[in-house]
């Protein structure tokens, strides 16, 4: 997620690793669902309803929108057969990512917060 640290300039994103303990059930996620895919949540209680969580393609297309300032890659989403392409490139990478280049995985690079 460093690319989406890096459009952020105005630091509206705040991206967390699910294998730091207590991370996933914070949000309402088993440890299983967040090996799946990643997931974007927008707190709703400062808006007065249930959060809204994004999963895999659309959790992505919700960090631009936030990190970027515009609606736009929600909007593209939603087009009529872009939110279903664009899931299933994002379920292929899914499938592949032990094979693409990366960061050092967080337990890893912090062995101390994982225990």
């Amino acid at each position: 997620m460093r690319w989406i640290r890096a459009l952020d300039r105005d630091h509206r994103v705040t991206v967390v690793p699910y294998q730091k303990p207590g991370v996933p059930v914070c949000v309402g996620l088993s440890v299983e669902q967040c090996e799946q895919a990643v997931w974007a949540i927008e707190p709703g209680e400062a808006l007065g309803r249930p959060w809204r969580r994004y999963r895999g393609a659309a959790a992505i297309n919700a960090s631009l929108a936030v990190a970027l300032g515009v609606r736009l890659p929600l909007v593209i989403y939603g087009l009529p057969g872009a939110g279903w392409l664009q899931d299933r490139l994002y379920d292929l990478v899914a499938a592949n990512r032990h094979r693409l280049p990366g960061d050092v995985p967080y337990c890893n690079a912090r062995p101390e917060e994982c225990g």
